[in-house]
């Protein structure tokens, strides 16, 4: 029975982890770290509105023993500032799991991540840059174990209200874009599920790239 953190479950891709979380027989506690209440109501869920996720000494209590987190909070390429979008991408992640390794050192991290994350801190790509750096930095704190979830374009299943116009003209492109294969895309069920599975169960790889996800959704 697992204690599980998601960060982003306001979001496509974390509310619905922390759906199946609920679901789940192996999972006996869920911790959701929000900025405001959701509408999700369980007696498995503990929601705690929390500002500064950088800083978790108030909330201390509430993290220790927690087996897994699921790190889906994110913004989107030109909605925020330079600053903004490392600090979420890069910050946010690194300050949760220093502060949960201290709790529980084989403590599992799921970080939603992204197609073309470069590690080795050349590409011009912010998104690339950082999202490299990010995952640098988990591998460094050497955790229980770590995975980084990298999907192409993720297809919402569920309609949503697009953030800008390029995400509205890939969705409307998407049937064409699953034509060209595993690579290209995937939909955010299937991400979702993939996720949740390496987060319960584990995997063989510390990277788990878009033609992985199909796969591990179904084990």
């Amino acid at each position: 029975m697992k204690k599980v953190l998601i960060t982003g479950a306001s979001g496509m891709i974390g509310g619905e982890i922390l759906k199946l979380c609920i679901q789940s027989d192996e999972v006996s506690e869920v911790i959701s770290l929000v900025r405001s209440p959701g509408p999700i109501k369980n007696g498995k869920l503990k929601e705690i509105v929390h500002s500064d996720f950088e800083n978790y000494e108030d909330i201390g209590d509430d993290l220790l023993k927690v087996d897994t987190v699921y790190f889906c909070m994110g913004v989107y390429t030109g909605m925020v500032s330079r600053e903004v979008f490392r600090k979420v991408t890069v910050d946010y992640p690194l300050a949760l799991a220093k502060k949960l390794k201290l709790l529980n050192p084989e403590l599992r991290f799921c970080l939603l991540s992204g197609a073309g994350a470069d590690r080795t801190g050349k590409s011009r790509m912010m998104f690339a840059l950082d999202k490299g750096m990010a995952e640098n930095g988990l591998k460094d704190l050497e955790l229980g174990s770590f995975y980084t979830f990298r999907p192409a374009y993720i297809y919402p299943v569920v309609p949503r209200k697009e953030p800008n116009l390029s995400y509205k003209l890939t969705r409307r492109l998407y049937p064409l874009i699953k034509l060209l294969g595993t690579s290209y895309s995937v939909p955010s069920d299937v991400l979702a599920k993939a996720m949740f599975n390496v987060g319960i169960k584990g995997y063989g790889r510390e990277i788990v790239t878009n033609k992985d996800l199909l796969k591990l959704s179904n084990e």
